[in-house]
């Protein structure tokens, strides 16, 4: 019996398409608190933890209580707003979902989001049951480039890192899937980041769209590795 294999997703700008709710929380959030918030300073800190995002744009000296507050108010915002107007998979995410679950492979989510979020997401795409490890923000201390939230989601699975596949959007993220000793998938789909810099991070195959993407791409990835 081969080893198992794993697929683990990442979230916002891979899995789904989030941005303009978490810009529109944390811009209501600033404006109750009075600072300053743009998009230079979202582009700079999106896929952040929240208490790196807040100690970074809103208060360096901010203590774990006060980030754990900050954090759950924007968080409560987020969560309003993404029932309110939903959320769909990005092309391609659903079949190759269910590709990889068809040909055998474990899937799970690693993400900097709070849990609470990630459970939205997964009910609001139907997908819950496809995810049999979720790792999310609350699960870890240290952040991507951090391989920790990957290394978790793995050990959950209970697949070797060099049996793992990561999908992700962003550079930070594709440093954590090298650190962690796992293939890479870059998406630029949602064009936060362009195809350049996520290859440069390491991404052994970067996409315009998921739509792009079989199964049997992705086997080779872990072939690859092997060799």
């Amino acid at each position: 019996m081969p080893a198992p294999r794993a697929a683990i997703w990442d979230v916002d700008g891979t899995l789904v398409d989030t941005a303009e709710i978490h810009f529109a929380a944390w811009t209501d959030f600033a404006a109750a608190h009075g600072f300053p918030f743009t998009r230079a300073d979202f582009a700079a800190t999106f896929g952040k933890r929240n208490p790196e995002i807040i100690r970074q744009l809103f208060d360096p000296a901010a203590d774990d209580a006060r980030c754990a507050d900050w954090g759950e108010e924007k968080e409560r915002l987020y969560r309003a707003a993404t029932d309110r107007a939903g959320v769909a998979l990005l092309p391609g995410v659903g079949a190759l979902v269910t590709g990889l679950a068809a040909a055998g492979w474990l899937q799970g989510l690693g993400s900097s989001a709070p849990r609470a979020n990630l459970d939205l997401i997964l009910k609001h795409t139907g997908t819950t049951a496809r995810f049999t490890a979720i790792i999310s923000g609350d699960d870890v201390s240290r952040g991507k480039p951090d391989p920790e939230v990957f290394l978790k989601a793995a050990a959950k699975l209970g697949v070797s890192p060099a049996r793992c596949v990561v999908f992700e959007d962003a550079p930070a993220g594709v440093e954590a899937a090298k650190a962690a000793g796992m293939a890479c998938v870059g998406v630029t789909f949602v064009g936060h980041h362009p195809a350049d810099r996520l290859t440069a991070a390491g991404a052994e195959l970067v996409v315009p769209s998921l739509e792009a993407v079989t199964v049997e791409q992705v086997e080779r990835l872990i072939e690859r590795k092997a060799e």
